[in-house]
């Protein structure tokens, strides 16, 4: 089954118009999509290589509600939000010495292998789990299970930058990111030029990976 046949109709819309338009300028990009909590990964001519689920900020809203300066401590529940946007991404390296994907490094926003947190938040089965409803769980960052990071996040995103989407939850993605939605067909990884079949990644462990810069820690 192609996969991006049964994504929702906005991340089919996003794919649609970031092939025909080349917005992503010839860069692996990613999508995400908020409301159902899944990622999805495309190679640099806009094929699906592979979607997984995610761990996303407590609350839903698609803007920051604190200043870049707030410490952790002072974010309460409600505003602990992933933003919607169109981010231009690059590897760096943590706190701790652990990669990650920084999407917005001013307010610390970035996607990385899902972290243990505190034990009451059992982030790894809410990353397993079947449904969406237990995934707001971080402070905004966005969580992915350690195999998809690895081979389609590090693997893509390794000596270049890169496109993430992620997807409004309070306003159409066409409004967002200023294009008109199209009936054109979405772009499958199973035409002839197609790379090899996208795939749906678990939580299996990670592979290594190169630092570029430095930026606050994982949450």
């Amino acid at each position: 089954m192609d996969l991006l046949q049964s994504a929702s109709a906005e991340v089919q819309s996003v794919a649609r118009w970031v092939n025909y338009s080349h917005d992503n300028s010839g860069l692996p990009f990613l999508v995400v999509d908020k409301a159902n909590a899944q990622v999805y990964a495309f190679n640099t001519i806009g094929q699906l290589q592979a979607m997984a689920p995610a761990l996303l900020g407590m609350s839903k809203g698609d803007r920051l509600l604190v200043p870049s300066t707030a410490k952790m401590s002072q974010m309460s529940p409600q505003v602990r939000i992933t933003p919607a946007g169109r981010f231009v991404s690059q590897l760096a390296i943590d706190s701790h010495k652990k990669e990650l994907l920084v999407l917005d490094y001013e307010n610390s926003i970035s996607m990385h292998p899902v972290v243990k947190g505190t034990p009451q938040e059992h982030r790894a089965e809410r990353l397993a789990s079947a449904t969406s409803e237990d995934n707001r769980v971080s402070f905004g960052c966005i969580n992915v299970p350690p195999a998809f990071y690895a081979s389609f996040v590090h693997n893509d995103f390794v000596n270049t930058k890169g496109i993430v989407y992620v997807l409004p939850e309070t306003s159409p993605a066409a409004q967002l990111f200023g294009f008109q939605p199209s009936s054109t067909a979405v772009p499958t990884a199973s035409a002839a030029t197609a790379a090899p079949a996208a795939q749906t990644v678990s939580t299996a462990s990670s592979a290594g990976a190169a630092p570029v810069v430095k930026t606050p820690g994982t949450e």
